[in-house]
């Protein structure tokens, strides 16, 4: 059986972004992925060439996973009332967490890795809860300052994911309820705030 060059391509990217979540990205080189998929040296740098071109398909693949994910949102995100709201953000924010930790891992690392580059830096920064869709929400629950009330909820949304992977939350198990009660408390507060 042949694999098609997206698929080859794919399951590189895929593998990248698995790679960098396991072991950090200075683990992230082509002979690397060549040994974890079990390909002929040289296979990933055949289907891209430099180590940017990877982390542009990183990039590429994190950014549709989660506009797939948001378009897939939850109908509790749409509310107005400020609890059931969070509630809903809390279950969509814990589902991702459940499915796509790898993702949110390689994305906080190559945000960071990505400082200089302003379109890829800004592609991931915007993909998980864009401004824009923030700012909408806000001005469609009467918040005064709608613009400032999306940056700061974006900001802790970050802070709660990043808090879950990586910070003093690691041990609270994504796909429980008390994963989704303890995201939608922190969101709910920061809901009522800014209305």
């Amino acid at each position: 059986m042949t694999t098609s060059t997206s698929d080859r391509r794919g399951l590189i990217v895929d593998s990248a972004i698995d790679l960098i979540a396991a072991q950090g990205l200075r683990s992230l080189t082509h002979r690397a992925l060549d040994t974890a998929l079990e390909l002929p040296a040289g296979s990933t740098s055949y289907y891209f060439r430099t180590r940017r071109a990877l982390i542009e398909g990183m990039v590429d693949r994190i950014a549709t996973r989660s506009r797939t994910d948001f378009a897939a949102r939850p109908p509790e995100m749409d509310e107005r009332d400020p609890d059931r709201l969070a509630h809903g953000i809390a279950g969509w924010l814990d589902r991702l967490l459940a499915q796509r930790r790898n993702d949110l891992i390689a994305r906080h690392a190559l945000i960071i890795e990505l400082l200089g580059d302003a379109e890829l830096h800004a592609k991931l920064v915007g993909c998980l809860f864009s401004h824009r869709h923030a700012t909408g929400l806000f001005e469609t629950l009467g918040a005064t300052e709608p613009a400032t009330a999306a940056a700061d909820f974006i900001a802790v949304i970050e802070g709660l994911i990043f808090d879950r992977f990586a910070g003093a939350r690691v041990a609270l198990a994504p796909g429980t309820a008390q994963s989704v009660r303890q995201l939608a408390a922190v969101l709910a507060v920061q809901l009522r705030a800014a209305i």
